[in-house]
């Protein structure tokens, strides 16, 4: 198959889109199709698309006001243009929202057929935001995924939301994780100490220091005895989080074998934003072999075995990620058993068996088209 993936986002940016759209690069490469990326240009500076599987049609964009980490895609005629140059089978648009609704115009203009993978609660970024706006942007989902042949929801969660909204054809796709990467034996001794000299439990925290992330309900962790918070990650809100978050040690963003290193040395992951559509650090946390606690909202729900793999506690409720973290710290023994079932549980999860999953969407989706045209 040639297929087409339009993305919001692609590396170097480190982001749960960009992540995603790269793992399904490199996996329909690795089975034989031919896989072209359009997605926003970066900032000046960043030079070819080298670690790319595929070729890589960059967009010009501009940085999002208050966010510059986010490049905003420029209207451009380069998405129709690439799509009618690949030849392409299929279009693939990761998280359309912008250069993903020019994707979808121009599939649709062209007769290709096209998968939407809905992985932006863009509702819940508008109630963190703007404090309104929820009805809007549904109404943007639901008319770009109306016009896909399929949409791929990435949690059970997500699945009921749309199909709450009207978004017809939605079907279960989950995210990958890689399992030989993110591994329980590359905790790190020497990196414990560093972190925590005083031999404290270690709670960590990978993502977006961003509002929406609500990081600050860390705050109460912070302050339990023998708990030493670490925070990887940046974004707009890292300077009211060192205020907010008293003791916390701020690594900024890590990536690659230096952020599994980091995973397999915590005691305790923790995940605070309510607004998760999959959740994809919860599973590194899992494949690391750490427990966790996060909001029993999203994606989470999916990927959390209360009692099993971690803790699952109310949405926005500081006191409750206190409790849970210090429960957790209080028992070495079940830390290990959550830690232990974590990795078990994930272990089936790798990006090629969901890789897999995308290719027979893809053939679904083809396979519908010819009955219809026949």
């Amino acid at each position: 198959m040639r297929v087409v993936i339009v993305t919001e986002s692609f590396p170097p940016d480190v982001n749960g889109v960009a992540h995603c759209a790269l793992q399904t690069a490199r996996h329909l490469v690795d089975r034989g199709h031919a896989p072209l990326v359009v997605a926003p240009a970066t900032a000046a500076g960043h030079g070819p698309d080298a670690l790319a599987p595929c070729p890589v049609v960059r967009v010009p964009s501009l940085p999002l006001p208050g966010y510059p980490q986010v490049r905003v895609a420029l209207p451009s005629r380069r998405v129709a243009a690439a799509i009618t140059e690949h030849r392409a089978d299929i279009v693939h648009l990761a998280s359309p929202f912008i250069l993903g609704v020019r994707g979808m115009a121009a599939a649709a203009r062209l007769g290709v057929p096209a998968v939407a993978v809905y992985q932006t609660d863009l509702a819940g970024y508008a109630r963190t935001y703007v404090g309104a706006g929820e009805a809007t942007a549904w109404r943007r989902i639901r008319s770009v995924h109306a016009a896909a042949d399929r949409t791929l929801a990435p949690s059970s969660a997500a699945l009921h939301d749309l199909e709450a909204h009207g978004v017809p054809r939605v079907r279960l796709w989950p995210r990958g994780v890689d399992t030989v990467r993110f591994r329980p034996e590359y905790r790190d001794e020497a990196l414990r100490r560093e972190l925590a000299p005083n031999g404290e439990l270690i709670v960590g925290y990978v993502g977006r220091l961003a509002p929406e992330k609500q990081v600050e309900l860390l705050a109460g962790a912070c302050g339990l005895e023998g708990v030493r918070v670490v925070i990887v990650g940046d974004g707009p809100s890292e300077t009211s989080l060192r205020e907010a978050l008293p003791g916390a040690v701020f690594l900024g963003r890590r990536t690659g074998d230096e952020l599994a290193r980091i995973f397999a040395s915590l005691d305790v992951f923790a995940h605070t934003g309510p607004f998760e559509t999959f959740c994809q650090t919860v599973q590194e946390a899992m494949a690391s072999g750490v427990p966790v606690v996060a909001p029993a909202a999203g994606g989470p729900l999916d990927l959390v075995a209360y009692g099993r793999t971690g803790l699952l506690v109310p949405p926005r409720d500081e006191a409750a990620v206190r409790d849970a973290v210090g429960a957790l710290a209080a028992d070495p023994a079940l830390r290990a058993a959550y830690g232990a079932a974590g990795r078990a549980t994930v272990e089936g999860r790798t990006w090629a068996a969901v890789g897999d999953q995308l290719i027979d969407h893809y053939a679904d989706v083809l396979t519908a088209r010819t009955v219809v045209a026949a």
